[in-house]
């Protein structure tokens, strides 16, 4: 496969070009503005196709499949002109930073029948992943920050959609009730705490970003038993005594983070030729919308 990387910011570097570069089948080329940035990528990575812009990645040829990890208002554009060369999109969280610009991408990949993939991670990762088949009764996550108050909207799409695309993940079954509490301060968000209740559960994520450590830490409980995930590293397991697990030494970050697996599900479902999960991709954002428009109007 033929496959373009847009953007090399942070978390591509980290989590996303360690996956690809290692795959044997993949014919990986980079693309970004900074030429600085490109030549020491590439040469890290010994990548030999790089194109400073993606323009210039675009005409060297057609592409299989693209993933986008520019800043999340460089999305929109470079996802529409992806999408606009019926090239497979995957993008890492979020889609846009509105609900209104995520739904016009979604549409226009459905309207083109092109895939288009957003990346929750904590989907595939496998201790969260492994959640899944446990009683769930009541769902506990808690993402905070140290001193990182920011604006209600980067502070959501950026960052707080993970705890709400990881308790819907988790939800045993489709909320009936949603519940959005905020605390703002000189126009930014401090804290913030969305409740979903459905049949028979309640799933509560919270996010304090003045608070003294950053941690993310989720608990399951049901069926006379309690597990828990703290910093997607540790296990512990409570059935009347208690069991803790921690990530082997030699277990790549990249795996245990569910990188590695959420690459290879993207790359599948391009030969696969699935249809981009409309429904799913909207009902996380629109969430995230909605407890924007909370804080916006504290």
């Amino acid at each position: 496969m033929r496959v373009l990387m847009v953007g090399l910011g942070d978390i591509a570097r980290k989590a996303y070009l360690p996956v690809l570069a290692a795959l044997p089948d993949l014919e990986l080329h980079l693309a970004t503005r900074d030429a600085g940035v490109l030549d020491a990528v590439a040469a890290r990575y010994r990548i030999a196709n790089a194109h400073v812009g993606l323009d210039a990645a675009l005409a060297s040829g057609a592409f299989d499949a693209a993933f986008v990890h520019a800043a999340t208002p460089a999305h929109p554009g470079l996802v529409t002109t992806l999408l606009e060369r019926d090239i497979p999109v995957f993008v890492d969280k979020p889609l846009a930073d509105s609900a209104d610009e995520a739904a016009r991408l979604v549409t226009l990949a459905q309207n083109r029948d092109v895939l288009l993939g957003v990346g929750f991670n904590r989907r595939f990762a496998p201790d969260y992943a492994a959640l899944r088949q446990t009683p769930r009764s009541l769902i506990l996550m808690q993402k905070h920050r140290h001193a990182q108050a920011d604006t209600p909207r980067r502070v959501v799409f950026d960052d707080f959609i993970h705890v709400v695309d990881t308790l819907r993940f988790l939800a045993p079954a489709r909320p009936m009730r949603e519940t959005i509490e905020t605390v703002v301060r000189d126009g930014r968000l401090e804290a913030v705490t969305l409740t979903l209740a459905g049949d028979g559960y309640h799933a509560i994520g919270t996010m304090h970003r003045a608070s003294g450590l950053d941690e993310e830490r989720i608990d399951i409980l049901g069926g006379n038993g309690k597990r828990a995930v703290v910093n997607l590293a540790e296990r512990i397991e409570q059935d009347g005594t208690e069991h803790v697990r921690r990530r082997g030494d030699w277990t790549p970050v990249a795996e245990q983070r569910g990188f590695s697996a959420m690459c290879a599900d993207f790359l599948a479902a391009v030969r696969d030729r699935r249809p981009t999960a409309a429904d799913d991709i909207m009902a996380t954002h629109r969430l995230c919308e909605a407890i924007v428009q909370h804080a916006e109007r504290r």
